[in-house]
């Protein structure tokens, strides 16, 4: 229970932030849009991506059995 919990803790920050840096690259902020998106970006690559895709290959190794 604790996992799905932390998981959607993640996400919903992960969209506020998200949808934070695009306001702000809406309004004029350039610089501080572009950044939260470079580390958000970061942030995925390094920390959620290898978890995606272990959790994508469980489903595929559970299907073809």
């Amino acid at each position: 229970m604790f996992e799905w919990l932390f998981a959607f803790v993640h996400l919903a920050l992960f969209l506020g932030l998200l949808s934070y840096s695009i306001w702000n690259l809406v309004r004029g902020r350039w610089l501080a849009g572009a950044v939260l998106l470079v580390f958000l970006a970061a942030y995925y690559f390094i920390v959620l991506h290898p978890a995606v895709l272990k959790e994508i290959n469980r489903k595929k190794k559970r299907r073809k059995r």
